[in-house]
C-alpha cells in the first residue's frame, strides 16, 4: 500500500526510480574513486587473481543482461496489463530486473575487489529489498490468492530448489 501522501506509479514505489538513480551515481562515484584513484579498500585484489575477478565480472554481466532482457516482458505492449506474469524468468524469481541490477553492482565491486563498493552493494541490496517488499504488497492486494500462491512457489531473489 502506498505510504501516506504518496501514490504508486504503475505498481512501483513513488521514489523508487529516484532512489535507484541516486544509488547508481553514488556507487559509480565511489567505485571509480576507490578502484582507480584512491585505492583505499582494494587490497583484497592482491590475493584474488585478476582473471578470477574478471571472469566473475563477465559472468555477472551476462546473467544480468539476460535477466534485464527477459524481465522486460512486464512492459511489453503486446501483453495484457491485467494479468500476473509467472512465465519466463518470472517462473524462477519474482524480481529479475532488480536481481540483474544487483548482479551488475556486485560484478563491478568484485572485479576491482573494492571493499567500499561491497559495503555500498549491501546498502543497495537493502534498498532493492525494500522496493520489492513494497511492490509485493501492491501485487498481493491486486491479485490476492493467485499472487500468494505464486509467491509461495517462486523465489524472491534466487530460484527455489526442489
Amino acid at each position: 500500500m502506498p505510504e501516506t501522501g504518496m501514490t504508486e506509479k504503475n505498481g512501483e514505489h513513488p521514489y523508487g526510480d529516484a532512489g535507484q538513480l541516486i544509488l547508481l551515481g553514488f556507487f559509480l562515484f565511489a567505485w571509480v574513486g576507490d578502484s582507480f584513484f584512491l585505492r583505499l579498500s582494494t587490497f583484497p585484489a592482491d590475493y584474488l587473481p585478476r582473471y578470477i575477478r574478471l571472469l566473475f565480472l563477465v559472468l555477472s554481466l551476462i546473467i544480468a543482461g539476460c535477466l534485464f532482457k527477459s524481465g522486460h516482458v512486464v512492459i511489453n505492449h503486446t501483453r495484457s496489463p491485467q494479468g500476473l506474469v509467472s512465465t519466463g524468468v518470472f517462473k524462477y524469481v519474482r524480481h529479475p530486473l532488480y536481481l540483474g541490477c544487483l548482479l551488475f553492482y556486485l560484478g563491478l565491486a568484485v572485479s576491482t575487489a573494492s571493499l567500499i563498493s561491497l559495503v555500498l552493494w549491501v546498502i543497495i541490496c537493502i534498498f532493492y529489498n525494500y522496493l520489492a517488499n513494497y511492490e509485493e504488497k501492491l501485487l498481493e492486494s491486486k491479485f490476492g490468492e493467485n499472487y500468494r500462491t505464486y509467491k509461495g512457489n517462486t523465489g524472491k531473489w534466487l530460484p527455489r530448489l526442489g
